[in-house]
């Protein structure tokens, strides 16, 4: 591999062998002996963003500015809170107007502003994926940025660094993807009917079809009729055409559900309750509260669903949407405008649970964005109903002090076996193995710290490390070798 000779003022990227441990010696023995016990494992990612076309198409990433800058919220998020125009950074607007189009400056812009992600989860996993995916020897700074960009639109260009090549060298055993109830799984199709081994499973997805009072929603139910063959026409179609989706995706190897509310309120609408609301989303007379009280009904009915087809829900709370109004109007959803809000469980959950908490055919993955609720309302649900177990810290709170957090404020009450180990939860798929690293790095710490203080014994340690890296997110998510499938239709 070609050295990039240095640039003056340049410092060497150098990850340090024990980052992230403890600094007390008998806490740092013990973490970095049971990191090496789950270092190598192959990565399970049974939940995730990336686009499975790049799986399918397999062609070469864009150049870097293009796949490591312009679509990630975690990193453009913090420049606009330093008064770095989105423009600047090349993110798209909803009206096409100008943004700038030079990767080089884009490039060069976000590297003389790199220093503002020292000690951020984002810093530790792009240091990370320079170093070990793509073999960078500098640290970046504006003073080495046109280099690394070079080295980098060089490697990208080239048969190792392409998608399919990428997932065998990062030893992914499954990645799941996140599809809406909607979309045809084409490139899940491509990629099972190829010749390549790699195993990619769609995750469905049904909000857009739950927000009654949202202007795309007619769109969305036009299209769940196109797919199932049949009119949707009032509630009792509406049900009948989600089992079906339901299905198709399952016969494409899906195992698991996703769904994105603000706050977790469940509950059964009285009988008529539905087909009332339903016929009055099809005159576009819904109103915000009719729709709360529709998604309120349909995770009722997601969780009776998995009941019978065994897809595992999972329930992620707490984000407040596109808050800055200005931005969302100007570029768009998920462009860094989502901040977390304060979030009730306990209540919110007593109707889904009380129905189904206790039925061992159903699995609930709990993620949230309060971490208020770690100990008093999560691991007391976790380590009381069946049904329930944890979801890893998630978005916000997906790095070192979070993920401590969450280990500290939930073993306790629930255990780690009530827990679903890791997901990485990325649409940056270069960035997968940077993220289960630091997991495997914190869980090693957190069982170190419990080792040296005598909790549990380095034996028990070594096997509660393998559960969280490698066994939980394989048995909460159902992902044993996948069975052939043959005459899927859509």
């Amino acid at each position: 591999m070609t050295t990039v000779s240095a640039p003056p003022g340049a410092t060497r990227l150098v990850l340090h062998e024990h980052r992230f441990f403890d600094s007390d010696p008998a806490v740092r023995r013990a973490a970095s002996e049971l990191y090496e016990g789950t270092r190598t494992l192959p990565l399970v990612c049974p939940h995730g963003h990336v686009d499975p076309a790049l799986l399918a198409e397999n062609a070469a990433f864009p150049e870097p500015a293009s796949l490591l800058i312009i679509p990630d919220h975690y990193l453009f998020r913090m420049l606009h809170s330093r008064g770095v125009p989105l423009e600047a950074l090349g993110v798209p607007t909803r009206d096409g107007t100008a943004v700038e189009r030079d990767p080089r400056r884009i490039w060069q812009l976000f590297a003389e502003h790199y220093y503002l992600f020292r000690g951020t989860p984002s810093g530790a996993w792009l240091d990370h994926e320079l170093s070990e995916v793509f073999g960078i020897e500098w640290q970046l700074s504006g003073a080495t940025a046109q280099r690394i960009y070079d080295e980098l639109d060089a490697k990208l260009r080239s048969p190792e660094f392409r998608p399919r090549a990428l997932y065998e060298r990062f030893d992914i055993e499954v990645l799941a993807t996140t599809d809406a109830a909607t979309d045809t799984l084409d490139h899940h199709r491509a990629i099972r009917d190829s010749d390549w081994s790699g195993r990619v499973l769609p995750t469905f997805r049904p909000d857009a079809l739950f927000r009654i009072a949202s202007p795309g929603w007619e769109t969305e139910r036009a299209e769940l009729a196109r797919l199932h063959g049949a009119a949707v026409h009032d509630y009792e179609s509406f049900r009948a055409a989600l089992v079906a989706r339901r299905r198709y995706f399952r016969e494409l190897g899906a195992t698991a559900t996703d769904h994105a509310v603000v706050a977790p309120t469940t509950g059964w609408l009285p009988t008529g309750g539905a087909q009332a609301l339903f016929q009055r989303a099809t005159r576009g007379d819904a109103t915000p509260d009719d729709q709360r009280r529709f998604e309120a009904h349909m995770l009722m009915e997601m969780a009776s669903m998995s009941v019978e087809d065994g897809l595992v829900m999972q329930l992620h709370a707490g984000a407040l949407r596109n808050h800055d109004q200005a931005l969302f109007e100007r570029y768009g959803p998920d462009k860094g405008g989502d901040i977390p809000v304060a979030t009730e469980f306990t209540r919110n959950l007593q109707p889904l649970l009380n129905a189904f908490g206790n039925d061992p055919r159903l699995t609930l993955v709990l993620f949230t964005l309060d971490e208020s609720t770690y100990a008093r309302e999560l691991a007391p649900l976790a380590g009381h109903y069946p049904a329930v177990t944890l979801g890893p810290p998630w978005w916000f709170h997906d790095s070192l002090e979070g993920m401590r957090r969450y280990r500290e404020r939930t073993t306790e009450t629930a255990g780690i076996w009530n827990t679903a180990g890791f997901n990485d939860d990325t649409r940056a798929f270069c960035s997968i193995p940077a993220r289960h690293d630091l997991a495997r790095r914190l869980d090693a710490n957190y069982l170190g710290g419990l080792v040296a203080r005598h909790v549990v014994g380095m034996s028990e340690a070594r096997e509660m490390a393998r559960a969280l890296a490698y066994e939980l997110p394989r048995q909460t998510y159902k992902l044993a070798p996948a069975p052939a499938t043959v005459g899927v239709t859509p």
